[in-house]
């Protein structure tokens, strides 16, 4: 019965060292094309060389690769879809990008702008337009200024002139008034002596 234990253990002991001896096979397709290429026997006739190939390992490498292929061919109509998608995702965030970006320099102008008579005008240039209306009106007001204080020297010039002329005249009329009334005196006392003569 040892004996038969021992056995059995040497036969599972050289079946494990058998199959970790064997090299492990490449399940891909150039590992199974080398494989096969390993298992084929050749052998020559005429002068020509013939390689062998068992039919049944070529139709296991044959169904392998048309597989491969078709897992292939599903493999690249998936990505073309997934490829689809993300250029149609690409495309509208592009759009919404080119849009947000049009509202973003719309804004930037509306900030960095003012409404001037119903247009846009950059704020430096309105400004520059404010304080040149400012610029003006300040010169066009000291211009009035020194034209009115002018106005009212030569008017003050024209009401003193009229007083003094007025005051003039009235002396002027005083005059007369006392000479007039002097020559009527005059004229009286001669009426009168020229009464009492006659």
């Amino acid at each position: 019965m040892k004996n038969l234990v021992f056995l059995i253990l040497g036969l599972g002991l050289y079946t494990a060292s058998l199959n970790a001896q064997q090299p492990v096979e490449d399940n891909s397709v150039q590992g199974q094309f080398e494989t096969l290429k390993r298992k084929s026997t050749n052998y020559n006739q005429n002068g020509k060389r013939y390689e062998v190939v068992r039919l049944l390992e070529f139709n296991a490498l044959q169904k392998n690769v048309l597989d491969s292929i078709t897992v292939a061919n599903s493999t690249i109509t998936t990505l073309k879809g997934t490829i689809a998608e993300n250029e149609t995702e690409i495309s509208s965030l592009n759009s919404k990008l080119s849009e947000a970006t049009t509202n973003l320099n719309r804004l930037t102008e509306e900030k960095d702008s003012m409404s001037f008579f119903g247009s846009l005008v950059a704020k430096s240039t309105y400004k520059l337009i404010t304080w040149s209306i400012t610029l003006v009106l300040l010169i066009l007001l000291a211009l009035f200024v020194y034209r009115f204080r002018n106005s009212n020297a030569l008017t003050l010039q024209a009401k003193t002139a009229l007083a003094d002329l007025e005051e003039e005249y009235e002396q002027h009329r005083r005059r007369a008034l006392e000479r007039e009334q002097k020559i009527s005196r005059k004229l009286q006392d001669e009426i009168n002596k020229n009464k009492k003569t006659s």
